[in-house]
């Protein structure tokens, strides 16, 4: 990211909901939800997303670890908004380094959260709740991250497949003594 495009981008967070990782590094869940304040005191309105991913598409939306442009993990493989909020599924490419660390620390819930970067295109203030209310946003990626905003949305379903490689892991130890004897 340039200088530049870091003036006056923000960036939301939230635990995302992963449905399951798996193996192969795919996983998905919501970066965002709808009509819930975060602890900055914003609101990402339904549609803030829509004219961003019709620029972009999922593939023009970075996948990174903690905003760090220089950590792309993966690939968003679908990005879109439903009732409840911001949708997305992605692939860690379990190629690189920082991507296999990620795919053990999700399947761990030690890192459960996604935060989107993004600049605001147009935001109202909400006088009676105090916050902001983001109308639309210009989408350019999407991080995991360890510390979420909205701690509305959690992680789900991570230990499936860990509980997955275990038995995985039994199977083999299993073979093993067949072979021994």
């Amino acid at each position: 990211m340039s200088e530049a495009e870091r003036r006056g981008a923000e960036r939301k967070a939230a635990r995302f909901e992963a449905k399951s990782v798996r193996p192969d590094g795919t996983f998905e869940g919501y970066a965002s939800l709808f009509g819930a304040e975060d602890l900055g005191r914003d609101i990402v309105m339904p549609g803030a997303f829509a004219r961003a991913l019709a620029k972009r598409g999922p593939r023009g939306v970075k996948l990174l670890y903690q905003h760090d442009a220089g950590e792309v993990i993966g690939v968003w493989t679908e990005i879109s908004e439903d009732a409840r909020g911001l949708f997305v599924r992605g692939r860690l490419l379990t190629d690189v380094a920082r991507a296999r660390e990620v795919l053990a620390l999700m399947r761990a819930g030690a890192v459960d959260g996604l935060s989107i970067g993004y600049h605001v295109v147009r935001a109202e203030k909400d006088g009676k709740r105090g916050a902001r209310r983001l109308v639309e946003l210009d989408l350019w990626e999407i991080s995991v991250v360890t510390f979420p905003m909205l701690p509305e949305a959690r992680v789900s379903a991570v230990k499936a497949a860990r509980s997955a490689d275990a038995a995985l892991v039994r199977a083999m130890r299993a073979a093993a003594r067949l072979f021994r004897s």
